[in-house]
């Protein structure tokens, strides 16, 4: 007989969860380890609120487990930690991402890339290696093993850092690591949302030259004078691609909506590259002959390891880097969920889980 979300660990939680893919959270009541010895208890203050955890509530990648309690933007304040727990203290604000385990055998997890672990354990969703479910941040408690950890700068506000631990390094990684980080390079990022966003800050802290690439005109004030975009181009203005053919030396293309390639990579220089870190729905075209002819790159990238998670989080906290964040209560999720499929939010929301979460709800 199946065991109980309740009774499956010692320390009864509480969160909001959905329980089938119609996606709709509700209260939910279920219980989370008791701390192990490598391992870090927290309160959750905030959670900030995925593209993927909406993904994720309506099924529509055919992975999803029911109940989902979902959250992976999660940070708080450490209330236990385990007796071999090195690197945190109780008092210290933390915060978990995208992922909670791995190997930690295979070579990616010898290279500090957990995150391409093919045995990668996800926040939520999944199946710890003790064989219970993994529940995510939109909930009062959290434990980890410490090595899934990070610490917060105590510069930077818990509410803006929470999208960090998802958005952010799902930016600073690939800007970091296809070398589009050089003072004076050229990049652009197709899209100024959720993750968009966030690139630009992150791209402009490294020195470089910044364009973002939209197909709406009238976010062109916001990204420039709000956000720190050097140049804004209109995607759907063929006249303004044209001129700005060959000038980038990357891009990082965040839409997760199917849209074509080709024109992207008409803006790239010779050996340019164009990293894709949004999630279609369905595969895109690629044309092939601009790649021969420009020796270009299409490249993907997900997420970061943990130390780069940690080196991202402290070159936020050096450059006082946040995401502009709506914050909202627990009851108000089911709208905010219906908003994001709209692209409704500037730029990412998160969950006041602190505030708003009452386990009587």
């Amino acid at each position: 007989m199946a065991v109980s979300p309740e009774q499956e660990h010692p320390t009864k939680a509480f969160g909001w969860a959905a329980r089938d893919s119609s996606g709709l959270l509700s209260p939910f009541k279920f219980s989370r380890r008791a701390t192990g010895k490598n391992d870090v208890t927290f309160k959750v203050l905030y959670c900030g609120i995925c593209h993927t955890d909406l993904s994720m509530l309506k099924n529509e990648w055919g992975i999803s487990m029911y109940p989902l309690l979902p959250g992976h933007e999660i940070v708080g304040q450490v209330t236990e930690v385990g007796s071999n727990v090195e690197k945190f203290k109780v008092g210290d604000s933390v915060g978990v991402g995208y992922l909670v385990g791995s190997c930690q055998s295979c070579d990616n997890c010898g290279n500090n890339a957990e995150n391409y672990c093919p045995e990668m354990i996800f926040t939520s969703g999944a199946k710890y290696h003790d064989g219970s479910t993994t529940y995510g941040g939109y909930s009062n408690i959290m434990v980890a093993d410490e090595h899934f950890v990070v610490r917060i700068p105590d510069n930077l506000p818990l509410d803006g850092a929470a999208p960090l631990l998802c958005a952010g390094v799902t930016t600073y990684s690939p800007l970091r690591y296809f070398g589009l980080d050089k003072p004076g390079m050229h990049v652009g990022v197709v899209g100024a949302g959720g993750l968009g966003h966030v690139a630009i800050k992150f791209a402009k802290a490294m020195g470089v030259k910044v364009t973002v690439i939209s197909t709406s005109p009238n976010k062109k004030k916001e990204a420039i004078e709000n956000l720190g975009a050097d140049s804004f181009l209109v995607s759907r203005d063929n006249g303004q691609m044209q001129a700005a053919m060959g000038t980038m030396d990357g891009i990082i293309d965040t839409v997760s909506a199917v849209h074509p390639l080709l024109p992207l990579l008409g803006l790239l220089k010779t050996n340019g590259k164009l990293v894709l870190v949004g999630v279609p729905a369905k595969p895109l075209e690629l044309p092939v002959i601009p790649l021969i002819t420009g020796r270009k790159i299409v490249a993907g990238s997900n997420i970061g390891g943990l130390k780069e998670t940690q080196e991202m989080i402290d070159f936020a906290g050096k450059h006082n880097i946040t995401a502009n964040i709506e914050l909202i209560p627990i009851d108000y999720v089911n709208t905010a969920m219906e908003r994001l499929i709209k692209a409704d939010v500037r730029y990412r929301f998160v969950i006041d889980i602190a505030n708003t979460l009452k386990s009587s709800s």
